[in-house]
């Protein structure tokens, strides 16, 4: 098979990482991914202007196509600059609003951020714990309940939530500031939000959204997988690029057999989770896409905690400083096993199906 990008997908590859390396260098995201607003609005704008975010729209929306492989350019991308813009909110909520047919003209400019809040303290990964409930209310609906880890819900200016109507579950636009949003900086950088509705306004976009909520879960999975590659990618480098020159007994701690052996684990690691983020990039929007999306996440998140683990020994007490970049990449690569369902979660997906 061939693996290789598309031309129009390796020109907007070969853009944004000039464009993150320029604008997003690591002195740069550490002075805005830990606080408020936890990211910077600036940078957002250049990645909109750079029409990053179209990637996420299909072309009757005026995007680029919206396909896994779209996003998995644009999230790879990031994760190798380890950028804390919020476009995971944008990837997810292209595919909502394409499914109620939805104007998607605001979101792909970046003229208006989103984020989808669906995950609940009793729920945080499971559709079907979903306790949140929309009651009609004259010619419009209110939604009372709470969401948690709302990912870039500091930063949003509209919330796709998700809430339960006539014991379906529906999708509403709610526009933040009528609601009660409460952001806060996550340990590896970025911001998330608790969102309190309480007979907060709601405008209807699917009133039976299951299948569409679902559909966006592995799409934002498919993302994250990618992230995880970017980010595998550097960090396997830097640990390759330390161990040819930290020096112990006379010589290079890369020539001592047993490192190489490690470092070579770790790289096939990075291969194995590259192999089946393609494959769920692939099955998206098909089938089977559940499926292999929590196959990916699965492997990610085995993979990526083996090589964040052996980057760090392998460094050795550098690798826990906050000065060294390194830190920040492991930091990022384990706890993106939190987001959209844990290693656990998904391997029992996996087994139910």
């Amino acid at each position: 098979m061939n693996f290789d990008l598309t031309e129009d997908r390796q020109m907007l590859s070969d853009s944004l990482n000039r464009f993150l390396a320029d604008k997003c260098p690591f002195e740069h995201r550490t002075k805005v991914a830990y606080e408020a607003p936890y990211h910077d609005p600036a940078l957002w704008a250049g990645l909109s202007e750079l029409g990053a975010l179209y990637a996420f729209g299909t072309e009757e929306q005026g995007g680029f196509g919206g396909s896994g492989f779209d996003i998995t350019v644009v999230f790879e991308a990031m994760g190798r600059a380890l950028c804390p813009e919020p476009l995971l909110g944008a990837a997810m909520g292209a595919r909502l609003l394409a499914a109620a047919g939805a104007d998607a003209d605001d979101l792909m400019s970046g003229a208006v951020t989103y984020a989808l809040a669906v995950g609940e303290l009793d729920a945080p990964y499971d559709l079907d714990g979903i306790a949140c409930a929309a009651t009609k209310a004259g010619e419009g609906y209110t939604l009372t309940g709470r969401k948690s880890a709302v990912y870039g819900g500091q930063a949003a200016d509209r919330l796709l939530v998700a809430a339960r109507l006539d014991g379906k579950l529906a999708l509403f636009e709610v526009t933040a500031a009528e609601a009660s949003v409460t952001g806060y900086g996550m340990i590896d950088g970025g911001g998330a939000a608790e969102v309190v509705l309480d007979a907060t306004p709601g405008k209807l976009l699917l009133a039976d959204a299951r299948a569409a909520l679902e559909d966006a879960q592995a799409a934002g999975i498919v993302a994250l997988c990618a992230e995880a590659v970017g980010l595998m990618d550097v960090l396997h480098k830097m640990t390759v690029e330390y161990l040819g020159q930290r020096k112990q007994f006379g010589r290079t701690i890369g020539s001592f057999q047993a490192l190489q052996h490690r470092a070579v684990d770790m790289l096939t690691e990075i291969e194995q989770a590259r192999s089946i983020t393609i494959k769920a990039a692939a099955e998206l929007g098909g089938p089977d896409a559940g499926r292999y999306a929590s196959m990916a996440k699965n492997l990610i998140g085995r993979a990526g905690r083996l090589v964040a683990e052996e980057a760090i020994q392998m460094h050795g007490g550098i690798a826990m400083t906050w000065e060294y970049p390194g830190a920040h990449y492991a930091k990022r690569i384990v706890m993106i096993d939190a987001q959209l369902g844990d290693t656990d979660y998904h391997l029992s997906r996996v087994m139910a199906a």
